[in-house]
């Protein structure tokens, strides 16, 4: 009788941030839940449809795991996609992410693939990115 293989599970999402509590509103104002306290935890995470987390862990976290553990530099190629809507809402949730100080990346534009694309980047320089399928 043949065995199905076990094979691991994506359960979670992680990134090392400088400032929890800034990276932690940033994801909040993208409408994650993140427990109260989290701010000042070493470690956060907030579930996401589908039953993957989201984790964050501050860079004294990931010493603490790993003493040779360096930050990567800014716009590193880490990223992560939010669904909006539709083109306006990633309109509206650019403007409201770059009119709150945060970083954006390239402005929104439709895509030749047949999207609404923006890219903002997070307190630490990950890659946000926002789309909506094109009517």
């Amino acid at each position: 009788m043949n065995t199905p293989p076990v094979v691991p599970r994506l359960d979670a999402i992680g990134l090392v941030v400088a400032d929890m509590a800034a990276s932690l509103a940033f994801y909040r104002r993208l409408g994650l839940t993140v427990p109260d306290g989290s701010d000042t935890a070493p470690h956060a995470e907030a579930p996401l449809p589908g039953g993957l987390r989201l984790m964050w862990d501050t860079h004294e976290t990931a010493r603490s795991l790993d003493p040779d553990w360096a930050p990567l530099p800014a716009g590193a190629p880490t990223g992560l996609a939010f669904a909006c809507a539709d083109a306006a809402h990633v309109d509206a949730v650019y403007r409201d992410l770059t009119a709150a100080g945060y970083r954006g990346g390239k402005a929104p534009w439709d895509a030749d693939w047949g999207q609404r694309y923006a890219v903002v980047q997070d307190p630490d320089g990950h890659g946000v990115d926002l789309f909506a399928p094109l009517p």
